[in-house]
This record gives structure tokens, C-alpha cells and sequence, in this order.
């Protein structure tokens, strides 16, 4: 594929020039698919970290460029739009600056959350003794809560015409994938759940709250399945996992009756971008797992969106973004701050036989690889290791792989805390251990309760429990969910107590130690994982900072897929090494108590040999210097 030079950055787009780069040899380079069939509707969804934000607000900038009016929505619980779009936001629409016609509203879920509780209580107040308001209270204090708010304000947003009808695009930039995908759900399994609930009562209080907005959730149900009005985008990179999660996503949404989807591949390098190692392995990579993309993957219409020297930050640079642009900017030194290698970092485990290690941060930072990582090096000191995930969109297996692991398969347990399994486990045990002191009706109410989307998050954060109270004799491992929907899980330890109390007198054990446990530094070790990226390291921060009100202090950070010490000398990547200096000095001087940083390396064909490869990297700098 030919070179394409950058002399149409950082200008409007008009349609003549929106047609021009949507044919010809550039089309595979920009969003022009999407800009020229996007109907009222689009949705931003794919795995963390493949560039939905940047993606879906290149798109808003794109549309509102071409004379349409647009609101771009987030609904991620750890949203980074304000960063990407240069302006601070609200529940409410905010002119974004630069951009004539575009408006961005964030949905803040405590916000939400604190609203639809005083909507469900308010009507109770005077007519039901205090003691009743302040159970109705304690139902609505949990995470599900939290995300039924976020839902309901979500479906408003979708449903309601007054909201949207001056709107000719309305754009939602999701969270990753599996919370997505149960956000989607969540209008047909409300609608299920009120049609059979007849009791009048259900995990987040009265029914009349959910009851009253049925009608709403059909509406937002029918639009979501509307192909003329609604058009899913699965956001991917050029990678294998990335790419199979998109299908997996795309399968489940199809079942939804969301049928009208759409692949965009971001960040793909291209042959003419090709001069070193590092990026051959890359290309190499991505040249696989495009080839073997599935079948449903490649029934779709799919743009492809060249891989930038910058972070797609600010107006400008999305535009430069949907056009493809190449930095012109010169060499910049490369310098570092203190750090140390993973294996260096992870040298004090040596002496310790059993703990707990969390990695936590954004969606596609590479959490996964890291936990993998730690559990390689500490099975190489001879340590007993569980290796498990509170990903909806788990992939340990397909990081770490079976086939590969040689004498460390006997040290490494592999599992994940799957969702559907803990929920029918849950159920039972719940439904086995009071149906004997139930007459009929309170059965009946017990069943009813259990049947709400709500269950599903009391089973998980059970499970969480159970597998934080293991680390006694070994060390456990857990490759958390991406951060909104971990710090809802974290967050709900007492609200979830008085859940599991409500349902069944026996509190177990491990739920009412659990928060002891997370904030003992002698028992547990949580390791922020980020990219030297603005976006990403401030997301780390807000993490941090919430982790420190619950009373956890993180014992480091790791930036992971640093370019600053990887072995490349090609412009691209060359360029956007460049950019870290200052990002990896923030963090050192203003967030990580230690900070260890990762290189991006060339991937062998043994799993287990890449993981040693990056435990064993050195740190130097950047041939660029």
C-alpha cells in the first residue's frame, strides 16, 4: 500500500474531501464508511484499550464537520471523554469547542445512582414507616444500583424524543465489551423481568420503580434492534484477542436483535511504515490475525484506521485522526525516570509464600499479560499460583495458553470467576438454604428476587470473596475487570453484605472480611497497570485516589507496552516513544510509590517465551536518543 502524506491535517472536513478519502487507494485508512452510513443511532463498543473513545468522537467530529448535529454520550463508569475531547463535562450537554453542532454529555453513575434512589423513595416518604424507607434505602446503596441508574438514564437518552429528536446523530461511547454487552441486555431483561414479577417487590426496592419505565425499555429495546435507526460499531485492533472478542461481542448483540453492525480496525501499521524488527513483528501479527479473522467478522462493511505517531487528544488531532495524518514533527530525546524491570519489581516475592495481587486499571492496558506475567515469575521461584479473572471477557487461557507452560503447568492453576456459572450456584445455594422456612408466598418472593438482572453482580462479588480469601496458602492472582466496573465491585463491600443478609441469614465469612483483607499490605499487593499515555495515566490516578478512600494503598505501578525502551528505530513508533518522556516522569514524580515499566517486545510463537522475554527485558532507552 502507498505512503500517505499529511497535507490535509487538522482542516474541516467537507463532503467533497469526505468522499475523496472514503474511495480509492486511502479508504482502508479512514472512518469514511461509517461517516457516510451512520444512521440516528451509533454505538461504540469492542474491547478495552482498541480506541472506541477516540474512534467515536473522530466520528462525532466528523459528522458535525459535515453540517449535522451531534451528541456524543458516554457511558463508561471510568470515562476519559473530557480528556479526549478537550472540555470538561457533565450529565447535560456541553458545546464542545472547535466543533460547531457537537455536543458530549458524560452519564456520571453515582449521579444517576443518587437520583433514581430519591425517584424510587420519594413517593414512600410519609406513607411507610421510617423503618421501611430505610430498608427501600439499604436495597438501593449496592453497585446494581449503581448500574440500573446508569441503564435508566441510558435508555431515557435512547428512548426519549424530546431528548434526541434535535439531535441528527446520537453517538454513545461505551465502556468494554462485557459491560456493554450486559448494558444491552439490560432492556430486554428488565422488560422479561417485569412481566413476570406480579409480587411487587425486587432487589432495588418497590417494583413500581422499574414498572413505571417498562414502557421506556421497550422503546429503547425497538430502537436497538432497528436497522435503519441503529448501527453498532465493534472497534478492534489488528490483534488476535481483540478481534475474537469483537466476534464474540458481535454474536451476543445479534441474539439481542442488534443486527446492523459494522468492524472498524484501529491502529493497524502498514507495510510502507515497516523498517525494523519490532515493527515487522508487528505487522506480522496483525497480518495474521486479520487473515484469520472469522467468518462473521468478515461479513461486515470494515474501516481501517491507520496507526498514529500522537494520542488522539484535542479537536485537532482527532481530525488528523479521521484523515490519517503522519506526524511531521522531529527526533525528541528520550529520557527516564527511575525504574525498575517487572522481575526486579516482583524480587521481594521471593520470601513470601502466599498473598494476594490484584492488577487493576483501564480496559486494554494489558492487565491480563501483566497478572500472566507475575504468575510466570513467581511459579519460576517455586510458588504455588491461582491465576483467575473478574473479566466478563476473560481471555487468561488465550494469554497464557496450556500447551506451552512446560514444568510451570503444575504451579499455575488457571480459572475465572464466569458470571452465568456463579449466578446458578448462587441461586441454588441461597434457594437451598431458606426454602425449608419459607411458606408459599415467601418462596414465591424469594424466587422473584432471584430471577432480577441484580443477581448476577451479588454471585460475582461472592465469588471475588471467596477467591481473596484463598491467598493463605498460595498466592492468588486476579486480572481484574477494567476500572469502572472493578471499583463498583470493590466499592460494594458493605452494600453487598446487607444484600447477602437480606437474601440469607449466613453472611459468609469471606464477605465480612473481605475489605480487612484488601486493605492489609501484608496480605495483599494491588499493581495499577497503565500506558505511558495521558488518557490511561490519568485514569490510573482517579483509580488510585478511589483505592485510597477505601482505604488501599497501591503497592505500584507498571506501564506496560513502553515504546521508550523497546528496540525500534521506525518513524512511527520511534515517534510516539517520544511522547512518554514527560508521561513517564509524571508519573514517578507525582502518583507511583514505585514504578516499574514493561517494554512492547516482538512476540514469539511460545506464549510462555514472551511472557519470559518481558520479564527478563532490560531497561535502556530507545535507540533514539
Amino acid at each position: 500500500m502507498a505512503d500517505r502524506s499529511a497535507t490535509r491535517s487538522s482542516q474541516d472536513l467537507t463532503v467533497g474531501a469526505l468522499e475523496e478519502l472514503s474511495s480509492g487507494i486511502s479508504a482502508d485508512r479512514v472512518l469514511g464508511g461509517v461517516l457516510l452510513n451512520a444512521p440516528k443511532v451509533l454505538f461504540f463498543t469492542g474491547k478495552g484499550g482498541v480506541g472506541k473513545t477516540s474512534t467515536a468522537s473522530g466520528v462525532a467530529v466528523g459528522l458535525a464537520d459535515l453540517g449535522r448535529r451531534v451528541l456524543l454520550i458516554s457511558t463508561d463508569p471510568a470515562s476519559n471523554l473530557d480528556e479526549v475531547l478537550g472540555v470538561k463535562l457533565s450529565s447535560t450537554p456541553t458545546q464542545v469547542r472547535g466543533v460547531d453542532g457537537l455536543f458530549a454529555l458524560n452519564i456520571d453513575p453515582v449521579r444517576a445512582a443518587n437520583d433514581y434512589k430519591e425517584r424510587v423513595v420519594a413517593p414512600y416518604r410519609g406513607l411507610l414507616p421510617d423503618a421501611s424507607i430505610v430498608s427501600i434505602e439499604e436495597q438501593l446503596s449496592g453497585a446494581c444500583t449503581v448500574e440500573i441508574a446508569a441503564f435508566d438514564e441510558f435508555t431515557s437518552l435512547l428512548a426519549d424524543e424530546s431528548v434526541t429528536s434535535s439531535y441528527d446523530h446520537v453517538i454513545f461511547d461505551t465502556a468494554p465489551t462485557g459491560h456493554t454487552l450486559r448494558l444491552l441486555a439490560l432492556p430486554a431483561a428488565w422488560v422479561s423481568f417485569i412481566d413476570k414479577s406480579a409480587l411487587g417487590t425486587s432487589c432495588i426496592g418497590p417494583l413500581s420503580g422499574l414498572s413505571n419505565q417498562r414502557d421506556r425499555y421497550s422503546v429503547a429495546l425497538d430502537m436497538l434492534s432497528d436497522e435503519t435507526k441503529t448501527l453498532l460499531v465493534l472497534v478492534s485492533r489488528p490483534d488476535r484477542l481483540a478481534l475474537e472478542e469483537a466476534a464474540r461481542a458481535s454474536s451476543e448483540l445479534e441474539n439481542l436483535g442488534i443486527k446492523n453492525q459494522r468492524l472498524v480496525v484501529n491502529g493497524v501499521l502498514y507495510s510502507d511504515d515497516v523498517d525494523d524488527d519490532l515493527a515487522r513483528s508487528i505487522l506480522d501479527r496483525q497480518e495474521e490475525a486479520l487473515s484469520q479473522m472469522s467468518l462473521a467478522l468478515q461479513r461486515f462493511p470494515q474501516d481501517q484506521v491507520s496507526l498514529m505517531p500522537f494520542t488522539p487528544v484535542g479537536v485537532s488531532s482527532l481530525r488528523d485522526l479521521l484523515l490519517g495524518a503522519k506526524s511531521t514533527q522531529g527526533d525528541i530525546p528520550v529520557t527516564l525516570p527511575a525504574v525498575l524491570s517487572l522481575k526486579e519489581l516482583l524480587a521481594p516475592f521471593a520470601t513470601r509464600e502466599s498473598g494476594l495481587i490484584l492488577t487493576m486499571g483501564k480496559g486494554g492496558v494489558g492487565k491480563t499479560t501483566i497478572a500472566a506475567s507475575i504468575a510466570v515469575a513467581l511459579a519460576q521461584m517455586g510458588k504455588r499460583v491461582d491465576l483467575t479473572t473478574t473479566d466478563p471477557a476473560a481471555h487468561i487461557e488465550s494469554v497464557l495458553g496450556t500447551s506451552d507452560q512446560g514444568d510451570l503447568s503444575t504451579s499455575i492453576n488457571i480459572s475465572k470467576i464466569d458470571p452465568t456459572e456463579e449466578t446458578k450456584r448462587y441461586v441454588d445455594e441461597v434457594t437451598a438454604s431458606v426454602s425449608s422456612q419459607l411458606d408459599a408466598q415467601g418462596l414465591a418472593l424469594l424466587e422473584e428476587d432471584l430471577r432480577s438482572p441484580c443477581t448476577e453482580e451479588i454471585a460475582v462479588f461472592r465469588a471475588f470473596a471467596k477467591k481473596v480469601a484463598s491467598a493463605t496458602d498460595r498466592f492468588v492472582i486476579i486480572d481484574t475487570a477494567p476500572t469502572g466496573h472493578t471499583l463498583l465491585l470493590l466499592d460494594a463491600a458493605e452494600s453487598y453484605h446487607r444484600e447477602v443478609s437480606r437474601s440469607n441469614s449466613e453472611v459468609p465469612a469471606e464477605v465480612s472480611s473481605l475489605i480487612g483483607r484488601l486493605t492489609d499490605p501484608s496480605f495483599s499487593s494491588v499493581f495499577i497497570v497503565t500506558l505511558a499515555e495521558s488518557t490511561p495515566i490519568h485514569e490510573a490516578a482517579s483509580l488510585q485516589e478511589d483505592l485510597r478512600r477505601a482505604g488501599i494503598e497501591p503497592a505500584a505501578w507498571i506501564v506496560n507496552q513502553s515504546l521508550a525502551i523497546a528496540d525500534t528505530t521506525n518513524p512511527t513508533l520511534s515517534a510516539r516513544a517520544a511522547t512518554e518522556s514527560n508521561r513517564l516522569q509524571e508519573v514517578s514524580e507525582r502518583f507511583a510509590a514505585k514504578l516499574a515499566l514493561v517494554p512492547l517486545v516482538i512476540q514469539t510463537d511460545s506464549k510462555i517465551g514472551s511472557i519470559i522475554d518481558l520479564l527478563e527485558a532490560p531497561i535502556k532507552l530507545n535507540k533514539l536518543q
